[in-house]
This record gives structure tokens, C-alpha cells and sequence, in this order.
């Protein structure tokens, strides 16, 4: 067996290539694709072939997929440029004649007034459109997201956002990258949708309570309203579109948007998923050595 992962050098990947080698994955040949030579040298050195080649390199694309029986499409990170990507990507993978594509999407993807939504349901679109047997992670919120907020409420005591009482199922990265590991050696999930989010969805007041443990000082929760979030991000220095962008994805929060626990991710990984707090003093340990 041989098993393809795109984005190899990102965090997301570089993790999943971790639980595969980690498992005892029994395959053949493990490859990684990415733009970072750095990083893939130190794949190397860990028995990882690799290629050189972006989402847009459809030669060293093809050239990587050529005999592989999964791909794992990472999405990419550029919002506005993901679909032609992505779509470079699906093309290298059925012309190296692919045997199944697993695809890293957002949750609900097809039917969610989620901001990022629209650019992974056309991907799903040209996944169906391929032909290539798949499977999608459709992956919730990472509780990683919320690092900077922990730092900020190390330095201030404050966490503040326009999420109002909004929840949040997240999950550790290495959580997903376990259960992408798990889907791409076994077949048996070909054509299955997977909604995968954290066991407990938690509001912001509980991610500065659980802050507030793990950094030892009082930490509390600022709402604010989306027009006090906007100024605030401007002030903080981020242009307007990006922080017209934060401020939307808080407004996806505080409408429910990334609340739902299905249970999916624990059932793929066999038990529950890492909690909030647990994460949490993993970063909290890093920001005092």
C-alpha cells in the first residue's frame, strides 16, 4: 500500500504522517508532498520519500500520486485561492489514476452559512465529479486556534471576542491527524462523510476558565459586539479585511455554527477526544519555558 499526504510539511500533515508511522501503519511506502525543502529533508531522514511540488505543480503532482492507493488532499491555507488549488490537485490525482482521495473539508460544508464553507463544498463538488472513490473529513474547529488567545489572556487577564454565547466543539490537531491516519489505510471508509468535532462543545467564559487554571492568574471573558471586535482588531493592527474576516468567522460562533458534537471523531479514534483543558496546559507549558 502507498499513501500520499499533500501539505507534508504543515503542521496538519506533519502529524498525520506522525500517526501513521506511530501505528505501524503496514504500507509499503508513506510519501509527502510540500513547498518547505527543509522540512521534507527531515522527512527523509525519517524514511518518508518526498516530493517537492505546491497545489498548483500538477506535474510533480501526478508524478508523486503515480501507483498510490490514497491521497490525502490537506486543504490549503490561501482562502480565495483553495478551489483552483484544489482542483489542480483532484485533476493530478485521477489522471495518476488515484485509488481513493481523502479530502480534510469544513463541517457541514454543503449546507453551512459558515465563511469558509463555500470553498470546500466546490471541492467536495469536483471531488463527486472526479470519480475518484473518497472519502471526506469534514474537520471542526482545531483547539490550537485559541493558543493566541491563551497567550493574551497570560498577558492581559482578558480574553476578549464577539462570540457572544456561542460554543465550540474543538478538537486537538493531533486528534484529527489521528483519525485522517486511520481512514487512509482502510478502505472500508470509501464514500463515507465523516462529521468530526471534539467531544464537548464549550462557550468562551469556559475557555477563560479553563485559561485561568492553566496559567495560575484570573482570566476573564470581554464581549464584545462585532462593531467593538472590528475596531479593536484595527487598532491591534490587522487591516480591515482581515479583521472583517475574524469578526465573521466569531459571528459563525455566536450563530451555532461550530457546536455540534456529533461523536464521530471519538468513534473513528476509539476513544474520547482531548479536552479543552488538557490542550490547553500543553501550550500553557510551553509559554512559561
Amino acid at each position: 500500500m502507498t499513501i500520499v499526504i499533500t501539505g507534508a510539511t504543515g503542521q496538519l500533515g506533519a502529524l498525520v504522517i506522525d500517526a501513521l508511522l506511530q501505528g505501524g501503519t503496514p504500507t509499503a511506502e508513506i510519501i509527502g508532498t510540500g513547498r518547505n525543502e527543509q522540512r521534507l529533508a527531515e522527512l527523509q531522514e525519517r524514511g518518508i520519500r518526498t516530493v517537492v511540488a505546491d497545489y498548483s505543480d500538477s506535474a510533480a503532482l501526478e508524478q508523486a500520486f503515480a501507483g498510490a492507493d490514497a491521497v490525502l488532499l490537506i486543504s490549503g491555507s490561501e482562502v480565495g485561492q483553495r478551489v483552483a488549488q484544489h482542483a489542480a490537485v483532484i485533476d493530478a490525482a485521477k489522471a495518476a489514476g488515484v485509488g481513493r482521495l481523502v479530502y480534510t473539508s469544513a463541517p457541514a460544508a454543503t449546507t453551512s452559512a459558515l465563511i469558509l464553507a463555500p470553498e470546500h463544498k466546490a471541492t467536495e463538488e469536483l471531488i463527486a465529479a472526479s470519480g475518484i472513490p473518497s472519502t471526506i473529513l469534514r474537520n471542526g474547529w482545531y483547539t490550537e486556534n485559541y493558543f493566541g488567545a491563551l497567550s493574551q489572556a497570560a498577558a492581559s487577564g482578558e480574553i476578549a471576542a464577539s462570540v457572544g454565547e456561542g460554543r465550540v466543539a474543538s478538537a486537538s490537531r493531533a486528534d484529527y491527524a489521528t483519525a485522517a491516519a486511520l481512514v487512509l489505510v482502510d478502505a472500508s471508509h470509501s464514500g463515507a462523510v465523516y462529521e468530526l468535532s471534539g467531544d464537548v462543545a464549550w462557550s468562551h467564559a469556559e475557555l477563560a476558565e479553563a485559561a485561568a487554571d492553566v496559567l495560575g492568574r484570573p482570566v476573564a471573558f470581554r464581549s464584545l459586539s462585532p462593531e467593538e471586535h472590528q475596531a479593536a482588531l484595527e487598532q491591534a493592527g490587522l487591516d480591515a479585511g482581515t479583521a472583517g474576516f475574524v469578526v465573521a468567522l466569531d459571528g459563525n460562533i455566536r450563530d451555532g455554527l461550530l457546536a455540534e458534537t456529533s461523536g464521530e471523531l471519538a468513534r473513528l479514534l476509539g476513544r474520547p477526544t482531548t479536552p479543552l483543558r488538557a490542550e490547553l496546559a500543553t501550550a500553557a507549558a510551553a509559554l512559561v519555558a
